[in-house]
């Protein structure tokens, strides 16, 4: 396949007059020290992660800092983040298949790559944090229809095997599977479905990223959570982080194989999608935090916020990390036509957004926890405030779960045509997109 040479898709494995199997995997840009020390690197994160797993499977969460006044730690954070930032598969399979935006082709197929591994990734977190893996099919077979959580597993289950579906054909089509007729034909077959499959996806995808934020915004036993705009930050909050987590990830691989990835045009309009999303997302944060913390006055939530901020850096997170860090500079970096065209802004700009959201699920995880259930208005202190550091184990299990989503993006890029309209970077890409 030359530079410029589309990648034969599922319709045109038909045509005799084609190659059953045209594609070329990538070649990584050298083979030398930069390669070899980049999967030494992930190789350490995966013995790192299976060590510290095998060793929580075998001992139980007592070897870990959680406890019964607060749950929900690092593992959780790594879940509900894992989750937001594969979001990015249904916001551009809409686009595709949805929308008819046919160009953003060039990109759905990382970011149905990037959903799934965020899913798998945050089942793994589950898998581990569940205390008793041996039963995590449990909600499968025994419904509680009254559980937000049960219903969010049921709807991640499901949006897996969604992407799963839309992964397929791209498998096929990459790979010599792609020689075999039944194959290559129910690749034909899922391609001719995936509008209906991207509609599915799409109410899954929202449906349980809402759930996450009505997870903690229905809880009135918990003020500091308790806002009915919780739901709708969720699924903004995550629409804006996985199509950033893309945009990221198809740059820097772009960079390190020294290739133009997508066209420029394609990544321009993510860019701008990113930054009006980013726009929305204050918008709705400012007022949501206005009508729980300055106008509302209700006392629990006050005094939650104040016993936060004397014993928490959450205010600072909160400002500094999520409002300004975290969306608001990148707002300005990806709206701002000069700046939006410099692929190192892009990746900064990325950078910030991703980690504003791991800022953001990280207080909405450990806020409530912090505040002692028990706490009674006029009373000092009833209970002593709930304090959380992650055990050395807890980050090793993380360093896995992270180090298992990079191998397997590494090797989606290297053998599977996920950037169909690739081409050699030219001078002058290093500056733009």
């Amino acid at each position: 396949m030359t530079a410029n040479t589309p990648a034969m898709t599922p319709h045109e494995s038909h045509d005799a007059h084609v190659p059953a199997y045209p594609f070329k995997p990538l070649g990584f840009r050298g083979s030398g020290v930069w390669v070899r020390f980049w999967f030494l690197v992930l190789f350490a994160m995966l013995c790192v992660g299976a060590v510290s797993g095998l060793y929580v499977l075998q001992n139980g969460l007592s070897v870990t800092n959680l406890t019964d006044e607060l749950p929900w730690g690092l593992w959780i954070t790594v879940d509900l983040s894992s989750i937001a930032l594969g979001a990015g598969a249904f916001s551009l399979s809409a686009a595709v298949y949805l929308m008819g935006l046919k160009q953003y082709e060039a990109i759905a197929r990382a970011a149905v790559l990037v959903g799934l591994l965020g899913y798998t990734s945050a089942m793994l977190a589950l898998f581990i944090d569940i205390g008793r893996p041996d039963r995590f099919y449990h909600p499968v077979l025994y419904w509680n229809v009254h559980s937000v959580l049960w219903e969010i597993t049921m709807c991640v289950l499901l949006y897996s095997t969604v992407l799963v579906t839309e992964l397929v054909p791209i498998i096929i089509e990459s790979t010599k599977l792609n020689n075999v007729a039944f194959l290559r034909k129910l690749a034909h077959t899922l391609h001719s479905f995936m509008p209906y499959v991207a509609f599915l996806g799409v109410c899954l995808s929202l449906l349980h990223q809402s759930s996450l934020g009505a997870t903690y915004g229905i809880l009135t036993a918990r003020p500091i959570w308790y806002s009915p705009s919780a739901p709708v930050l969720f699924i903004l909050s995550a629409a804006t982080a996985g199509a950033s987590l893309t945009m990221l990830a198809t740059l820097v691989s772009g960079r390190l194989l020294n290739r133009q990835m997508v066209p420029s045009k394609v990544m321009n309009g993510v860019a701008r999608f990113i930054g009006y999303a980013c726009l929305a997302y204050l918008y709705l944060k400012m007022w949501s935090w206005l009508a729980t913390n300055y106008y509302s006055h209700v006392p629990e939530q006050q005094l939650g916020a104040e016993i936060l901020a004397e014993n928490t850096p959450y205010n600072f997170t909160f400002w500094f990390g999520e409002v300004l860090f975290g969306a608001f500079v990148p707002m300005i970096l990806l709206l701002w036509p000069r700046t939006r065209a410099n692929r190192n802004i892009l990746i900064l700009a990325s950078v910030m957004i991703i980690a504003g959201l791991v800022i953001n699920r990280w207080n909405m995880t450990l806020s409530g926890f912090v505040i002692p259930m028990d706490w009674s208005p006029g009373v000092k202190e009833v209970l002593s405030v709930n304090r959380y550091q992650p055990a050395l184990v807890e980050w090793g299990v993380s360093i896995g779960i992270v180090g298992y989503s990079w191998t397997a993006f590494t090797l989606g890029v290297r053998y599977l045509n996920i950037y169909p309209d690739w081409r050699p970077r030219r001078k002058g890409d290093e500056a733009e997109v």
